[in-house]
C-alpha cells in the first residue's frame, strides 16, 4: 500500500481522504521557493548586521573618549594621577620657576635702593666717582637679586615639597576638571572666555613664604593678583565644553551601547566567525584613527600656543600629560581588537589556521604520550576534557575577557598577561586530555587473552 495514498482510520467519519503526492515538477519549484527565502533570509539579515557594525565602529572613537573623560572627572585619584605628573615635568618647571622670579623680581624696586645709596653718598660729602659708581650699581644689583631669587624659587619647584604640594593642591581642587568643561571659575584648572588658564595661588603662596624666610622681605608684597598661567586658547572652547558635557554624560552608557551594537553585529550575520573578525578588524581601524586624531589635535594645539604665552616644549608636555591615559586605553584597545581578529581567524577553514591547529594538536598529542609513557594518566578526567573541548575552550576564552573587564584601566601588558594566561591553560587542558588512559571496558579488552 502507498503510505501517500493511506485512507483515514474508521473514526473520521469514513471519509477516504488521500494525501497529495507532490510532482517532480512541484517539489523542484518548492525548493527554488525555500532556496529564494533562505537566500532572502541571508540578505536580510547580512543588511541588519551590516548596519548593527556601521554604527558600532561610528560609536567605538567617541566610547574610546566619553570613558576617559567619565573616568578622569569621577575619580579623585585617576584625576591626580593624571596631573601629578606636570609638577615634575622640566618644561613646566621652567616656565613656573621663570614667571614666579619675573614677579619677584618686578616687585623688589632696585632703582629705589640705589637712589637712596646715590644720596646718602652725596650726603656724607662722597667724592663725585663714588656716587658716579652708586649710580651704576643699579644693573648688577637687579642681576644679583634675580639670581638669588631664581636659586631660591628652583629649590623650590624642583623640591619633594612641591610635587606634594602640587597634588594636594589638585585632590583638594578636584573639581578643577569639572570647571573647565562647565566653565565655572572655581579650582586650580578654570575657563576664562576663550582660554584656559591653570591658577598656580599655592605654588605663589609657598615661594612667598619661602622668599620672607630667606630674608627678602619685599617678597611679601607679592600681589595675590595675576596667578594664573594661560594653558591655551581658542575660539571653539565653548564648542568644546558643550562637547564635553555630553561625553561625561555619554561616559556610562555610550561604551555599553557600542559593545552591544557589535554583539548583536555578530549574532545577527550569517557567518558568525566571519562577522566577529571584521568587527574585531575595524574596531581596530577605528582605534589607529583615533591615535591619528589624537597626533593632530596635538599638533593643531602646539600651533595654536603663542610661544609668548607658553613654550612650546611646555605646551607639548601639557597635552601629552593629559592625554596619556586616552592614548594608553586606545592602544589597549587596538591590542585586544588585533587578538580577538586573530582567534577569529585561527578557527577558521584557511590554510595558515589549519596548519596552526594541526601543529597545536600534535604538540600537546605528543606532550601527553608522553606524560602516558611516565606512567601519569589523567583518566575520565582527560577524557571529559577530550570530549567537551568545545566548552573548556570557550570557558578559558570568557574568563580572560571577564579579566580584562574587571580589570582596573588594563593596559596592553595586562592583555599580554591575560593572554599568555589564557594560552598557557589551554595548552595544560589539552595535554591533560591528550594523557588520558583508554576507558575501563578497553583494558579490560585488552586483559583478557
Amino acid at each position: 500500500m502507498n503510505p501517500a495514498s493511506t485512507p483515514d482510520s474508521p473514526d473520521s467519519g469514513g471519509a477516504s481522504h488521500q494525501k497529495h503526492v507532490m510532482t517532480a515538477e512541484e517539489r523542484a519549484e518548492y525548493e527554488r521557493l525555500r532556496r529564494h527565502a533562505a537566500v532572502r533570509h541571508r540578505r536580510v539579515r547580512r543588511a541588519g548586521s551590516s548596519v548593527l557594525l556601521l554604527l558600532a565602529l561610528l560609536l567605538a572613537p567617541l566610547a574610546v573618549v566619553a570613558a576617559w573623560v567619565q573616568d578622569t572627572v569621577s575619580d579623585t585619584d585617576r584625576y591626580v594621577e593624571t596631573v601629578a605628573p606636570l609638577a615634575s615635568e622640566p618644561p613646566v618647571q621652567e616656565v613656573v620657576i621663570n614667571r614666579l622670579t619675573d614677579r619677584v623680581v618686578a616687585n623688589v624696586d632696585v632703582k629705589a635702593v640705589t637712589d637712596s645709596l646715590t644720596k646718602a653718598l652725596q650726603d656724607a660729602g662722597a667724592p663725585p666717582r663714588v656716587v658716579e659708581g652708586a649710580e651704576s650699581l643699579e644693573g648688577p644689583l637687579r642681576n644679583a637679586v634675580r639670581t638669588v631669587v631664581d636659586r631660591t624659587v628652583t629649590r623650590v619647584i624642583t623640591s619633594d615639597a612641591f610635587q606634594q604640594v602640587w597634588e594636594g593642591a589638585n585632590r583638594r581642587s578636584h573639581a578643577a576638571v569639572v570647571n573647565m568643561l562647565t566653565g565655572e571659575r572655581e579650582g586650580a584648572l578654570r575657563a576664562e572666555g576663550d582660554t584656559v588658564q591653570l591658577d598656580v595661588g599655592a605654588v605663589v603662596d609657598e615661594v612667598r613664604e619661602r622668599l620672607v624666610d630667606a630674608g627678602f622681605d619685599k617678597a611679601a608684597a607679592i600681589p595675590d593678583t595675576d596667578r594664573t598661567i594661560t594653558l591655551f586658547q581658542t575660539e571653539e572652547l565653548g564648542k568644546a565644553q558643550d562637547t564635553m558635557r555630553l561625553l561625561d554624560i555619554l561616559g556610562t552608557w555610550l561604551p555599553v551601547l557600542t559593545v552591544v551594537l557589535a554583539a548583536l553585529a555578530v549574532w545577527t550575520a550569517p557567518a558568525h566567525r566571519v562577522m566577529l573578525m571584521i568587527t574585531a578588524t575595524g574596531v581596530g581601524v577605528m582605534m589607529v584613527v583615533l591615535l591619528v586624531a589624537l597626533a593632530v589635535v596635538r599638533r593643531v594645539y602646539l600651533d595654536s600656543v603663542p610661544p609668548t604665552t607658553l613654550p612650546t616644549d611646555a605646551a607639548a608636555a601639557i597635552y601629552d600629560t593629559f592625554v596619556r591615559f586616552l592614548r594608553d586605553s586606545t592602544r589597549t584597545l587596538l591590542v585586544v581588537a588585533v587578538v580577538t581578529a586573530l582567534v577569529a581567524y585561527l578557527y577558521g577553514p584557511g590554510r595558515p589556521a589549519r596548519a596552526v591547529r594541526t601543529a597545536a594538536v600534535r604538540g600537546t598529542t605528543a606532550a601527553g604520550r608522553d606524560l602516558r609513557r611516565a606512567g601519569v594518566r589523567t583518566g575520565s578526567t582527560g577524557r571529559w576534557l577530550a570530549d567537551h573541548r568545545a566548552w573548556t575552550t570557550g570557558g578559558v576564552i570568557a574568563a580572560g575577557a571577564l579579566a580584562l573587564v574587571l580589570w582596573n584601566h588594563p593596559s596592553v601588558g595586562a592583555v599580554a598577561l591575560v593572554l599568555g594566561i589564557a594560552v598557557a591553560v589551554l595548552i595544560v587542558l589539552a595535554v591533560l586530555a591528550a594523557a588520558a588512559g583508554p576507558a575501563a571496558g578497553h583494558e579490560d579488552r585488552a586483559a583478557a587473552p
